[in-house]
């Protein structure tokens, strides 16, 4: 039976009077792909970072495999890797050299040679591996990353917005390397992002995080359905005469008029819409449309937060842990 990957208990990070992360708790199953959906500033890459090692946490704990990262920082890297939001190639060597370089960081000695060639071919960089990264596209340097996070096989890869101004088309790349990654080498995955497309076509399980707080937890289907189900819209001219015969029934959550018909709430859109026509034909009511309209992720945040999921230019918390970092200085 699978454990956890990374337990996080009570994680609070504070940059002098403001709170990046508020109190946060959260798990990740060994095995699967866990996602960090929000906005920019929302405190993503500050969680990331703590739970990387990169920034000491103002109090709670975490565990990566069982290992402390507070008070066993060499222990738990041994286990992570990490494609940083923000490019670090070195652009002058060739892909194979920036891998090689990482692996002797890494320590990675036996069958290296042999280990390069395998996460060159994982990420389609095989025939582009002699080449200077200068002249590599977006895409091409985001799959290097991946490639290169993995060189050492870790048992857990972060991804901190890894398809981050790139093309829808490229984008979809990154996304099938990373679920390759994931389905036949067996790695663990946590990613942060603030595209919602991403996050329901990637993750098994969201967080929903802004402000610093972890607002919601659930597999994308589990965060659609508890807005109540979908939403059925139905053109009729005898509006209340139809609400009158559909209320009460099992079926239905909520039902209300809308500017040209009525609009119903229910666990599932496609098998209520025939049970409605059936009740409007027996009351003599004629219904000229239906449509049904499923929540997606952006429902669930507008719901949750109150507003739409903002990109901004810069990351807020990333510019208060640099305040802090000069402060400390």
């Amino acid at each position: 039976m699978k454990g956890n990957a990374i337990e996080v208990s009570k994680l609070f990070k504070r940059f002098g009077n403001v709170k990046a992360v508020d109190g946060i708790s959260f798990n990740v199953k060994e095995g699967e792909i866990f996602g960090f959906l929000g906005p920019n500033g929302a405190g993503k890459t500050t969680t990331i970072s703590m739970i990387t090692t990169i920034l000491t946490p103002t109090s709670g704990t975490i565990k990566v495999y069982g290992t402390d990262v507070t008070h066993e920082k060499d222990a738990a890297r041994r286990l992570i890797g990490i494609v940083f939001q923000d490019p670090s190639l070195d652009d002058e060597l060739t892909g194979w050299e920036n891998l090689d370089f990482h692996a002797r960081l890494y320590g990675v000695k036996e069958n290296k040679r042999e280990i390069i060639e395998n996460v060159l071919k994982l990420v389609g960089l095989e025939d582009s591996a002699k080449r200077q990264v200068k002249t590599y596209s977006g895409g091409m340097k985001r799959r290097l990353e991946i490639a290169r996070g993995f060189i050492h096989k870790p048992k857990i890869l972060f991804l901190d917005e890894p398809t981050l101004g790139l093309d829808p088309q490229t984008r979809r790349k990154i996304w099938d390397y990373v679920t390759r990654l994931n389905k036949e080498e067996g790695l663990t995955i946590m990613l942060t992002t603030h595209y919602l497309d991403e996050a329901d076509m990637l993750c098994d399980r969201i967080a929903i995080i802004d402000h610093g707080k972890i607002i919601k937890t659930g597999t994308s289907d589990e965060l659609k359905r508890s807005l109540g189900g979908d939403v059925v819209r139905v053109g009729v001219e005898k509006k209340k005469e139809l609400i009158r015969a559909v209320k009460g029934k099992p079926f239905i959550k909520k039902v209300k008029e809308s500017d040209d018909g009525v609009e119903i709430t229910a666990s599932d859109g496609s098998k209520v819409i025939p049970i409605i026509t059936k009740i409007a034909d027996s009351k003599g009511i004629t219904i000229t449309y239906a449509t049904i309209k499923r929540p997606s992720l952006e429902d669930v945040f507008i719901r949750l937060t109150g507003r739409n999921i903002r990109e901004e230019g810069a990351d807020s918390t990333t510019a208060w842990r640099r305040m802090g970092m000069r402060a400390r200085r």
